[in-house]
């Protein structure tokens, strides 16, 4: 598997978090993240819990790197990049999780 994707302008963030919104429980905020952990990509996705199907989730994305944020949070980064770690071990970039 290939364990890190940066090219120019994109960069490949891993799926590090996913939970529902506290505002809207029908909405799926999931979070990728670059596998240092020092940046994240946010992405809701609409999602009935009571019927229909999940939303297509992979384990990362190409993500552009001016669409990241910084992770201000040192124990969120030591979080983000275990995680990271974690589904590269386990998954190709294009798994559905």
């Amino acid at each position: 598997m290939a364990h890190t994707a940066t090219t120019g302008d994109t960069t490949r963030v891993w799926m590090v978090e996913r939970t529902f919104s506290a505002d809207s429980p029908q909405i799926l905020v999931i979070v990728y993240a670059t596998p240092d952990g020092e940046q994240y990509l946010r992405k809701e996705r609409a999602f009935n819990r009571f019927g229909g199907s999940a939303p297509d989730v992979t384990a990362a994305l190409d993500a552009a790197v001016s669409d990241l944020a910084p992770v201000e949070d040192a124990e969120r980064r030591e979080r983000y990049a275990a995680e990271a770690d974690r589904m590269r071990d386990r998954h190709d970039p294009d798994d559905s999780v």
